[in-house]
């Protein structure tokens, strides 16, 4: 079974209920999660199918009737970490601390490491010989993670522009929006090229833009004090 991916979706409601189970149980039959969740067979043989195709469940043969093999599923690593990932209370306390440097050329060069090290999650999945192709593979990125966004092409035929209608980070940005420059250095580096945040949410623009920038400018922001919301 293929490991699940980083930027595997989570379990759909009816799902999850399926992940519980096993939890619990280990190992069940379709017929017995069938029972255990009063749903159709056929019901419950789609959620497996989901979940196996995450990586979060997987399928054992045992001997059946008749020299017919009955299947027993149960959960995968990935599966049994499921629901124990929430991590926005310790997001919320790691943020407090980086705005609480006061050296702002500390805090920018922490917040360009976060940025960094977002980019390398996602690297193998960004590939294109053009900076289009390569921006729509980051544009491909955020729908996994459930954030609605498109590219662009100004009519002109200049470079193309990203924009999110979801902040990624909520929580965060209405603090500081130091977590912007930390998305738009992980959108640069997978990119391969400067972006500028030339629209954002917290400026009270309708979504946030990341606009592909010539060679040799520098984005937007660059060299300013990081800005706080009270």
């Amino acid at each position: 079974m293929t490991p699940r991916s980083e930027t595997s979706p989570p379990p759909r409601s009816g799902d999850a209920a399926v992940v519980d189970l096993l939890r619990v149980d280990g190992a069940l039959s379709i017929g017995a999660l069938s029972k255990a969740l009063g749903v159709t067979a056929t019901a419950v043989r789609q959620r497996l199918e989901r979940l196996m195709r995450h990586g979060f469940v997987t399928r054992q043969a045992q001997g059946g009737r008749r020299g017919r093999p009955a299947h027993v599923y149960s959960l995968t690593d990935s599966g049994r970490r499921v629901g124990g990932d929430n991590f926005r209370d310790l997001a919320l306390v790691l943020w407090r601390e980086i705005r609480g440097v006061r050296d702002l050329e500390v805090r920018r060069g922490l917040l360009g490491r976060i940025g960094s090290s977002l980019a390398a999650m996602h690297r193998a999945d960004v590939a294109g010989g053009t900076v289009a192709d390569r921006l729509a593979g980051v544009a491909e990125i955020l729908r996994r993670r459930e954030i609605a966004c498109s590219v662009e092409a100004p009519p002109s035929g200049g470079l193309p522009v990203l924009t999110s209608y979801v902040c990624p980070y909520p929580d965060l940005a209405e603090q500081d929006r130091g977590i912007c420059a930390a998305e738009r250095t992980m959108i640069e580096e997978l990119v391969g090229s400067p972006v500028a945040l030339s629209e954002c949410r917290l400026d009270g623009g309708s979504c946030c833009r990341f606009a592909v920038a010539p060679a040799g400018m520098a984005a937007v922001g660059d060299g300013q004090p990081l800005q706080t919301i009270p």
